[in-house]
């Protein structure tokens, strides 16, 4: 949609002054249209409230409403999946539909709309394709659905009538958008001046493809398939394609930014980041702080402040009482919710819990992955009940609840790109006990009882009995009542909203867009 240009503003008349020479009128300035606002379009495979299964939904969620805040027109697409509740699927507009080619296949493509909270969503509609009781498939096909879901998007701008000045792709699922953008998109000039942003949550899922496969439906030229371009180890990565064709590479906190250029967390391409590096920055991920609000939660019984948290102790009874845990409101309540693999630290708890459950503590361990430690945690409930809890589920309802009624919040992760659950338990003054990884490292400040500072506890090497050493510390200051109120106030005070995170974002599209 085109900005009206500003009416011009009528000049004052001066006003003339006896027994002086009347006063000169200042130079004419030049009339200047209105600046028209940045546009940006964020690309995901998922976001909250529409559908999510992990942290990127948050992140696409929260971005673009800050985003707007601060002038932007910003856009969201996403698929149209058939797991996005029926409320939202029953508001969407219809937009428009059109058959995107896919090699030698011509394939439906439908494109529905709706404005959430201020912004614009466009959702790619192929029930075929995305119709399924998955988000993700896991399986080959699902490298044939994402590969069509960039080209979609990119053929879908013109029937939109919105042509971006920077699109902004996040994870593997996106990686192809800037490929084809180059590759097959160049010499029209209103894609070329489309610029390219690309972030990084997780390095270590790549959407790896085989390539003679995957190329029949993207049909780009062998160039692009050598060492330089999106071949890995023999097969496509969709992930490599984002790294490299982009114009910028951003990933979710400086920390991890810097990890990413070594070869313990580099999953491979340690050298390509490194040769990017220029091009590469870390920004610190916010929360959505009105979702994640202990004084106006919709799935809390009794809501608190950092100045009045009587309601907390209020929920760590409940909580309690819901998990089937003994009600004692002084031991200290520990809460765990993550996937549960052995990135999240798991294997680390697994081989220190008789050591950890000799103190007097409790633990709600809240989340589903690997069946191994699925089994480790409802065979710790059955050792220890009433101190242990297993819930072995997704369940966004009880998250809120652990969130608010644990008193820590253990995040031992051997790599962590941002994180939020550290952010949002500080939100509900729930104490983090992390291991300083990416943004664990970037958001938790170690508590110095010396200078009476910092907003949790964290330990540096991914050892068992190091984590274990800071759980006992912690466990100790809990007992210390003015120490404790001290670390609870600052971690409730921290500022994780996407304020700050934003106006980088922003500085960044200004950058590329000039």
């Amino acid at each position: 949609m085109k900005t009206k240009a500003e009416q011009p503003v009528a000049e004052n008349t001066p006003v003339a002054t006896p027994a002086a020479e009347p006063t000169p009128r200042a130079p004419r300035k030049p009339r200047t249209k209105k600046k028209a606002p940045l546009k940006v379009l964020l690309c995901a495979s998922e976001a909250m409230p529409f559908i999510k299964t992990g942290g990127l939904a948050d992140v696409v969620g929260a971005l673009p409403l800050a985003l707007a805040r601060q002038g932007v027109d910003v856009r969201v697409i996403l698929p149209k999946y058939r797991l996005i509740p029926e409320t939202y699927r029953n508001s969407m507009e219809h937009v428009v539909d059109f058959t995107v080619l896919m090699g030698m296949e011509k394939v439906y493509c439908g494109i529905d709309t709706l404005k959430e909270k201020g912004v614009r969503y466009y959702f790619v509609d192929n029930l075929a394709l995305f119709g399924g009781d998955q988000v993700y498939t896991g399986d080959r096909d699902e490298g044939y659905h994402f590969a069509f879901f960039c080209r979609a998007i990119l053929e879908a701008l013109p029937r939109i009538d919105f042509f971006p000045d920077v699109i902004h792709g996040n994870d593997w699922q996106c990686g192809l958008l800037p490929v084809l953008l180059r590759a097959q998109y160049a010499g029209d000039p209103r894609y070329d001046a489309i610029r390219t942003v690309y972030t990084i949550h997780n390095l270590k899922f790549q959407g790896l493809f085989d390539i003679p496969w995957l190329n029949t439906y993207l049909g780009l030229d062998n160039k692009y398939f050598t060492y330089e371009g999106l071949e890995f180890y023999g097969v496509l990565s969709c992930m490599k394609g984002g790294i490299v064709y982009s114009d910028r590479v951003t990933t979710v906190s400086p920390t991890y930014a810097r990890e990413i250029q070594s070869a313990y967390y580099g999953e491979m391409l340690d050298g390509l980041m490194r040769s990017r590096k220029e091009a590469l920055c870390g920004i610190l991920n916010g929360i959505d702080t009105d979702s994640y609000d202990p004084e106006n939660d919709r799935f809390l019984r009794v809501t608190y402040s950092a100045d009045n948290r009587r309601g907390k102790a209020v929920l760590k009874a409940a909580l309690q009482q819901e998990c089937g845990l003994e009600q004692k409101p002084n031991t200290p309540l520990m809460g765990f919710i993550a996937r549960l693999t052995a990135q999240k630290g798991l294997d680390l708890i697994e081989r220190v819990l008789d050591d950890i459950m000799r103190q007097d503590i409790q633990i709600v361990f809240l989340g589903m992955g690997d069946r191994h430690f699925e089994d480790f945690i409802r065979s710790a409930e059955k050792k220890y009940p009433g101190r242990v809890a297993a819930k072995v589920e997704m369940n966004e309802a009880l998250a809120h609840r652990v969130y608010a009624g644990s008193d820590l919040f253990l995040m031992p992760s051997q790599f962590e790109p941002c994180g939020l659950s550290q952010m949002i338990a500080m939100r509900y003054g729930s104490i983090p006990i992390v291991r300083e990884t990416g943004g664990l490292k970037d958001s938790v400040e170690a508590f110095n009882v010396y200078t009476n500072e910092g907003n949790g506890f964290s330990f540096t090497n991914y050892n068992a009995h190091e984590m274990l050493y800071t759980i006992e510390r912690a466990v100790g200051y809990y007992h210390n009542e003015k120490l404790w109120d001290g670390l609870v106030r600052r971690a409730m005070g921290t500022d994780f909203s996407w304020n700050q995170s934003a106006k980088v974002y922003l500085q960044l599209y200004q950058e590329l867009a000039k």
